[in-house]
């Protein structure tokens, strides 16, 4: 069994450890915090709530590994999935520890929220879900089902996501713009396989299609967010509609959907100049120097 930070030949990659060591900090930066006394609330309850953000924020990176890797021209990404995902999975582990020892690890407490708590069904579906796709992650398991099978068993990541933002929405109930934002971009990222699905690769990663993605799933976050808070508080959706445009309560969710849909365009529209340059830049196969013509090295 190879090493998380090894490549298919058995040697490091730099890019895996670094992405490695990048799922390690957010646990270090919540047990820090937790063991100085940062928050207002029970160590155990802010280890609960943070590991929990942790989760849904590493399954939309794990979903949104397969755009970058399109639309950055980058195919090297695509080992980091299968890493992203089995952290995600360990998060979740330690979202659900927490839960269960705020509970003192009692089964007839955890029975009773389960009957009651309408969050914690959910979120015992989600660890379900990731529980089986962290189980069958490796090659070993990809013989074994079959590439097809193997493939539809991990589609089920697009289930866990949107109930996971169910979980998290319900939990929260008021303090909603971490789930909101994650459901805007993963409207982007479901746009984004529609396309990829019904007009291939390039149709997807175009420019245009990438800033009608942007601007829809920005403005849906809006509207979502909108909605929700007028269904949770009986108040009025066109305060908060407001509020996204006159920033009197900060910068609202829908405004990070759209800077990160716009900065992956620009990144991708920069992947693709590269990749024209670098095909201007280099001779046609077989292609013969013209009579006369001095060397490119300018040595005669």
């Amino acid at each position: 069994m190879r090493a998380p930070w090894h490549d298919r030949s058995g040697a490091v990659s730099p890019l895996k450890a670094a992405t490695l060591a990048a799922l390690c900090l957010p646990a270090l930066l919540v047990v820090l915090d937790v063991a100085g006394e940062r928050y207002d609330v029970r160590p155990i309850v802010a280890f609960q709530r943070d590991t929990g953000l942790w989760t849904l924020r590493l399954l939309v990176i794990t979903l949104a590994v397969t755009p970058l890797r399109q639309i950055l021209r980058m195919p090297q990404l695509v080992p980091l999935r299968r890493l992203i995902g089995v952290g995600t999975f360990c998060y979740a582990c330690l979202h659900l520890g927490a839960y269960l020892a705020l509970k003192g690890f009692d089964p007839a407490i955890v029975a009773g929220e389960l009957r009651q708590f309408v969050p914690l069904p959910l979120g015992l579906t989600v660890f379900a879900i990731l529980s089986a796709l962290a189980a069958t992650s490796s090659d070993a398991m990809v013989r074994r089902l079959g590439g097809r099978r193997w493939q539809r068993l991990h589609r089920a990541v697009y289930a866990a996501i949107a109930v996971a933002i169910l979980h998290a929405v319900l939990e929260m109930k008021l303090l909603i713009d971490q789930p909101a934002m994650i459901a805007g971009l993963l409207v982007w990222l479901m746009g984004y396989r529609l396309v990829l699905w019904r007009r291939g690769v390039e149709r997807a990663r175009a420019v245009p299609t990438l800033l009608l993605l942007t601007l829809g799933a920005a403005a849906l976050t809006m509207l979502g967010e909108a909605a929700y808070l007028q269904w949770r508080t009986h108040g009025s959706a066109l305060l908060v509609l407001e509020a996204d445009f006159t920033f009197v309560t900060g910068v609202r969710p829908g405004w990070y959907v759209l800077a990160a849909g716009l900065a992956l365009t620009a990144a991708g529209l920069a992947a693709a100049r590269r990749r024209r340059d670098a095909a201007g830049d280099a001779p046609a196969a077989g292609a013969v120097p013209a009579v006369g013509a001095r060397p490119a090295s300018g040595v005669e």
